[in-house]
């Protein structure tokens, strides 16, 4: 029977699998402790696929290195020591490619430039990925929209925002600069392009890009959401946005690759995605 593991299988190795060191620190001996227990649960489990979503979208530099890119290159370790013909699919991001050109959707081979610790942290475990001799996926993903936006993102952020707005019309939310545009994806086509990459036959490219395949104005997920909840107030724009949203005022994915290697493509439109994302807050505004 087919045995897949997935979830927050991450851990951290310098001196690799079982080999604690005296000579290693305390926090070396933790990060090697927690590789072999890794590499035990993969023994233990022997799955035919595991699916590495584990990740960090916010926190410090050295938060996001720790999860985003130790994290994918000690389970590469692990599996290669216990369970080395799985299939790995790893979770990446659309956030390694860096700033788009307008109008250019950008393909698996373009050159990735992020801008920011997230991206660059995320590219890191990518090459960990790609680089190991597995039989291993990488899914770089759009914006995914939906049920559990981290607070992070600008939909767990709004959503966060609107839940006490209520239908006031005097109510303000004053938010940054909604100008640039995103490719989108509903999180159901996400795990549907996971289920896709977990059973496709092998080889798979060592990347595929998931997302819309649009690019679409932020501006527009922001007064969608607030449809959806029902507000009655004003979306304020200021000039100051985020800086990475600054620097990257253009991402759309090209998702050709995904459609030819996993027959799949996007099933859901945003304004579905906001649909579930408001419906999963639990509120209701009266």
């Amino acid at each position: 029977m087919a045995q897949l593991l997935g979830g927050g299988l991450v851990g951290t190795a310098r001196h690799g699998l079982g080999n604690l060191g005296a000579d290693a620190g305390p926090g070396e001996q933790r990060h090697d402790a927690v590789a072999v227990v890794v590499a035990e649960t993969l023994a233990a489990a022997a799955p035919d696929a595991v699916v590495n979503c584990a990740g960090a979208t916010g926190g410090d530099p050295v938060t996001l290195a720790e999860v985003n890119a130790r994290g994918p290159a000690a389970l590469c370790a692990a599996l290669c020591a216990a369970a080395p013909t799985a299939r790995l699919v790893h979770l990446g991001s659309a956030a390694e490619y860096g700033p788009g050109t307008p109008g250019v959707k950008v393909t698996e081979s373009a050159p990735a430039c992020p801008v920011a610790p997230y991206g660059a942290t995320k590219l890191a475990g990518t090459l960990a990925v790609t680089s190991a001799p597995l039989d291993a996926v990488v899914l770089r993903i759009g914006n995914p929209v939906g049920p559990g936006a981290p607070a992070a993102s600008l939909p767990g952020r709004l959503a966060a925002l609107l839940r006490p707005a209520g239908r006031d019309p005097e109510a303000v939310l004053r938010l940054g600069d909604l100008s640039a545009h995103r490719d989108f994806v509903d999180v159901r086509d996400v795990a549907r392009a996971v289920e896709r990459a977990v059973t496709a036959p092998a080889p798979l490219p060592r990347v595929l890009n998931i997302g819309g395949g649009t690019a679409v104005p932020v501006r527009e997920l922001a007064h969608g959401l607030a449809r959806h909840a029902g507000f009655r107030g004003r979306l304020e724009e200021s000039a100051g946005g985020s800086a990475r949203s600054a620097r990257v005022s253009w991402q759309c994915s090209d998702i050709s690759a995904a459609a030819r290697a996993l027959d799949w493509r996007p099933a859901h439109s945003l304004d579905d995605a906001l649909a579930t994302l408001w419906a999963a807050t639990g509120e209701r505004v009266p």
